[in-house]
């Protein structure tokens, strides 16, 4: 299953203009970054979202190039950058528009991925550029809600008294606020649902939806309702903006990340009958395999094991006990990308990795570049700040008996500075 994101990016924002603003809201620079960079950035540091497709009007293709080359010269965020972002497409000139044209963009992204194995429903979150204030949290709580439901919504309940009036102003009518929400971004979906209902809209002739929940309804679909935050506002008018500036000076000001914590990791497999050791993500033909309950990634457990124990949160074992029949088999890059998403939920983030592999055979030294490249990806961190190494134990010891395969790792993780 793949999760994407559509961040809506294609509309003008004259509402809120100031006199000093000379761009569309979502390029304005707030603290030397574009606000639609700020909207990117949870997007891209989320464990949840696997690929970010932005829809842009075809007037502002330089104010995109401009903002994406800015944010590209974090080096933790170029990384993410190379491997979530897709190219940008043009909007339309209403808000269903340019989702079609994000959400056509997926399918033919799809499309070309696709394997000739079934898989997973994909899902979509479609999210306002002009809100920056998503969290983490809210992502999650969206992926979780769509193993359940086809269409979900985020939204908090109304807490003011609601008043209708007439054309003069006059109060008609004090309503019940009762069960009513105000409706927020992101709106999430199982993706071949919402694609097949705006594909029917288009095909009708509708386009005067104003959100995807309502196009979702439209085609049938019961919206979950998930409850958001207060923060996660659009940013709309001149004070929206100014705000804005505020709290994200705030939030790039605040809670350094200064605890800088060190964890090392040990583990050891040893060789069974077969044809492929797995290490460090990469699959190395060799004459034999390494056993273990998971796919025995010496590496990669080393790896978890090392940032589990910067962070004091137990071991491997502890979230993924061997007794249990469902890892069996499983892929290391599940616990190491838990280990990664516990460091995030901290608000962290781990800094390097050094890990030393430990075997006779195979050699290691034709295969690094590729370890490398895979340990970077399923960390989401810069390729420069991944090291792998490799040695032999002299023909000492079980390693040296050419009975299994020792690794070594240690990382650095960089924390909010705590009590």
């Amino acid at each position: 299953m793949t999760s994407y994101a559509i961040l809506v990016a294609a509309g003008k924002g004259t509402r809120a203009k100031r006199d000093q603003d000379h761009l569309p809201k979502q390029y304005v620079p707030i603290h030397e970054k574009a606000l639609l960079c700020w909207t990117l950035e949870p997007f891209l540091v989320s464990s949840t979202i696997d690929h970010i497709q932005i829809v842009i009007s075809p007037s502002d293709q330089t104010h995109y190039d401009n903002a994406m080359q800015s944010l590209a010269a974090e080096p933790d965020i170029a990384a993410l950058i190379e491997k979530k972002l897709l190219s940008p497409v043009y909007g339309g000139t209403t808000r269903q528009a340019s989702v079609y044209a994000g959400l056509k963009a997926l399918k033919i992204h799809r499309n070309n991925k696709q394997t000739t194995q079934p898989t997973q429903t994909d899902h979509v979150h479609i999210h306002d550029a002009a809100r920056p204030f998503v969290s983490h949290q809210i992502l999650q709580r969206c992926e979780n809600a769509l193993i359940q439901h086809r269409a979900c919504l985020v939204g908090m309940p109304l807490s003011d008294t609601i008043k209708r009036t007439n054309n003069n102003g006059q109060i008609t009518a004090t309503l019940d606020r009762t069960n009513l929400w105000a409706a927020q971004t992101p709106q999430s979906f199982q993706l071949p649902f919402i694609l097949s209902a705006h594909e029917k809209a288009s095909l009708d002739g509708i386009n005067d939806f104003t959100d995807d929940a309502a196009v979702a309804e439209w085609a049938g679909a019961h919206v979950q309702m998930i409850e958001g935050n207060r923060n996660n506002i659009k940013i709309t008018t001149p004070e929206d903006l100014t705000m804005a500036e505020q709290s994200l000076g705030t939030k790039a000001q605040t809670m350094p990340l200064t605890d800088i914590r060190v964890g090392t990791g040990y583990d050891v497999h040893a060789f069974d009958e077969g044809n492929v050791c797995i290490i460090g993500g990469v699959s190395i033909p060799h004459s034999k395999k390494l056993k273990g309950h998971s796919d025995a990634d010496v590496g990669l457990h080393a790896i978890t094991d090392a940032i589990l124990g910067a962070i004091a949160d137990g071991d491997i074992g502890t979230h993924f006990p061997p007794s249990d029949p469902q890892w069996k088999g499983a892929k290391s890059d599940i616990f190491l990308k838990d280990a990664v998403k516990r460091v995030q939920d901290l608000g962290g983030k781990l800094s390097n990795i050094d890990m030393t592999i430990i075997c006779e055979e195979p050699k290691i030294g034709p295969h690094r570049p590729a370890i490398r490249k895979a340990i970077a990806q399923i960390c989401n961190l810069s390729i420069n700040r991944i090291s792998v190494k490799a040695t032999t134990s002299e023909r000492l010891g079980f390693t040296g008996r050419k009975e299994g395969i020792a690794a070594l790792a240690t990382v650095c993780v960089r924390l909010p500075e705590t009590d």
